[in-house]
């Protein structure tokens, strides 16, 4: 029997679709859709799926013991051949699941390199490079170490700042917008 996969985690699961969800609303957004021409808004569905997509597929496999890491094919960016022909089959679908899945790339990386672990970011290259020692904290001390880390403040600092943009869209307080005074 293999060994039970090191822990190797990233952001958040929900906040790469918090992510995912922002990087829709900004598509759609007017200012943004200016600058862009002829690009499609794209689907926050599936931007969602996308999001979401490395780690419904990796976490199983890690869990089920197929390979050793929380962080396999769905994390490789040696997809990225693969998530282009998506996006150029299907325009406005794959566009948008290719740049969710890229955007939790993104964010897995950044999180494992604003943490002091660059080296980490070698999953992106799995299965042709393989980090040397992956952190191996079981799940609960994970909780406490991850608490307080530099990706941590920044995955709270998005959460803020997506709230305070829904506070304001939803009760006003933006430029633009008119008082009834």
């Amino acid at each position: 029997m293999k060994p039970s996969p090191a822990v190797q985690t990233g952001v958040l699961f929900g906040t790469h679709l918090l992510v995912a969800v922002c990087i829709g609303w900004l598509s759609g957004h007017p200012r943004v859709r200016r600058r862009l021409d002829d690009a499609p808004a794209l689907s926050t569905a599936w931007l969602v799926g996308g999001a979401a997509l490395p780690d419904v597929v990796d976490k199983p496999l890690g869990a089920l013991r197929v390979v050793d890491v929380y962080q396999s094919v769905g994390h490789s960016a040696l997809l990225a051949p693969l998530a282009i022909a998506v996006a150029t089959r299907n325009r406005r679908r794959g566009l948008a699941a290719a740049v969710g899945w890229g955007s939790h790339l993104a964010l897995d990386a950044l999180h494992v390199v604003l943490n002091g672990r660059a080296n980490d970011a070698l999953f992106l290259a799995w299965p042709v490079l393989t980090r040397s020692s992956p952190l191996a904290i079981p799940p609960g001390e994970f909780a406490l170490y991850y608490v307080g880390s530099p990706s941590f403040l920044l995955e709270v600092a998005l959460w803020l700042t997506a709230l305070v943009v829904a506070l304001r869209s939803r009760f006003g307080g933006g430029p633009g917008r008119r008082s009834d005074r």
